[in-house]
C-alpha cells in the first residue's frame, strides 16, 4: 500500500477554545472513537461577530463549552459540512439559544449508484431528518467579521459533503473529505469513490496551503497528502482489477482475498469500501454489474479490443 505520512499528534484540549489563526478557533468534542479519533472539531470564524462550523453531536456538555467559548458575540450563521452524527445533530440546539440559521450542506441522501441498496451500518450513522434554513451551493460565499467563507461542494464520504474555504487566509476546512489521522471512509449508500476522487482533484487544483480537517489535527503539506490520498484509492482499485482477473466477481470473495491482514470482524466495513472502489471503476467503464450495484452483484471487467 502507498505510504501516507500521516500526522496523529493532536492535542484536543477538550472543551477549550483553541486559537488556530487570528480569524480561527476549535473546540473539539469530547467523543473519541474509532471513526471520530480525539473528537470532532467545531470551528468558530471571526472575532466580534462569528460562524459555528460543525457544531458536532447531540452532546449538551460540547453546547454548553460553544456557549461559553461564543461569549455573547452575535452568530452570524451555523454551518454544516454533512449529515453524519457527529457533525450535524447539535446545529437545532445551537440555532435555539443563539437565533442563527442553519447553513450548508442539504438534507441526507444516497448516492445515485445507491439509492436502492438496502439499509448498512453507515445508515445508522446519518441524521435523516436534517433539515437546513438555507442549503449553500457550490461557490456561495458568506462574510462575518471581514473574513470571507467560501463554499466547496465535495462529495465523496457523502453525497451532499461540504468543505469550507478561507481564500484570503490560504486555508481550508475539509470536515470528512481530508484528514491528517486517517484516509476517508467513503462507503455507500451515502459515500461514493468517483465522486471522490473527483472532488479530491477539486481540492488539488484550490490554492490553500492549510487544512485543518473535522477530527485530529493540520494536514502537514496538503497538496503532497492529496497527491498520496489519490495513489492509495489508485492502489485499492488496482487489487480489485487484479481479484476480478483472478475470476472473482463478487465482493466478499475480493473482501477475504484483499485483506487478509484485517480482522474478519471488519470485513462488513471493508466489504462496502470495495464496492465503493468497484462502482468508480463501473464508472470509469472498466467493470461490469449484472445489475445494480450491490453487496450481492456479480462484476466482471469489460472486454476490451
Amino acid at each position: 500500500m502507498s505510504k501516507m505520512d500521516f500526522n496523529r499528534e493532536f492535542d484536543a484540549q477538550h472543551g477549550k477554545l483553541v486559537a488556530i489563526t487570528d480569524e480561527l478557533a476549535r473546540l473539539t468534542c469530547n467523543n473519541p472513537s474509532a471513526l471520530t479519533f480525539a473528537g470532532t472539531n467545531t470551528f468558530i470564524v471571526g472575532k466580534n461577530e462569528v460562524v459555528v462550523i460543525d457544531p458536532g453531536p447531540m452532546d449538551l456538555e460540547h453546547l454548553d463549552a460553544l456557549m461559553t467559548a461564543i461569549d455573547g458575540r452575535p452568530v452570524k450563521a451555523i454551518l454544516v459540512s454533512h449529515t453524519h452524527v457527529d457533525h450535524s445533530p447539535l446545529a437545532g440546539p445551537l440555532k435555539e439559544k443563539t437565533g442563527a440559521p442553519v447553513m450548508g450542506c442539504g438534507p441526507h441522501r444516497r448516492a445515485v449508484s445507491f439509492e436502492d441498496m438496502d439499509e448498512t451500518p453507515m445508515d445508522a450513522s446519518s441524521q435523516k431528518d436534517f433539515a437546513p434554513d438555507e442549503e449553500l451551493e457550490d461557490g456561495a460565499k458568506i462574510s462575518v467579521d471581514g473574513v470571507v467563507i467560501e463554499v466547496v461542494a465535495t462529495p465523496g464520504h457523502t453525497e451532499n459533503h461540504l468543505s469550507f474555504a478561507l481564500p484570503d487566509h490560504g486555508v481550508m476546512l475539509p470536515g470528512d473529505h481530508v484528514m491528517a489521522w486517517s484516509t476517508t471512509i467513503v462507503a455507500p449508500p451515502d459515500g461514493s469513490m468517483n465522486a471522490y476522487m473527483k472532488s479530491l482533484d477539486k481540492l488539488m487544483a484550490r490554492g490553500e496551503t492549510r487544512y485543518f480537517p473535522s477530527h485530529g489535527g493540520e494536514v502537514n503539506n496538503p497538496k503532497v497528502f492529496l497527491a498520496q490520498l489519490k495513489q492509495h484509492r489508485q492502489m485499492r482499485s488496482d487489487a480489485i482489477m487484479e481479484r476480478l482477473r483472478a475470476g472473482d466477481d463478487d465482493v466478499m470473495t475480493m473482501v477475504k482475498a484483499i485483506y487478509t491482514d484485517v480482522d474478519p470482524k471488519l470485513h462488513g466495513a471493508a466489504a462496502l469500501n470495495v464496492l465503493a472502489q468497484l462502482d468508480d471503476l463501473i464508472a470509469q467503464g472498466v467493470v461490469l454489474c449484472n445489475g445494480k450495484v450491490t453487496l450481492s452483484a456479480k462484476f466482471t471487467l469489460r472486454e476490451t479490443a
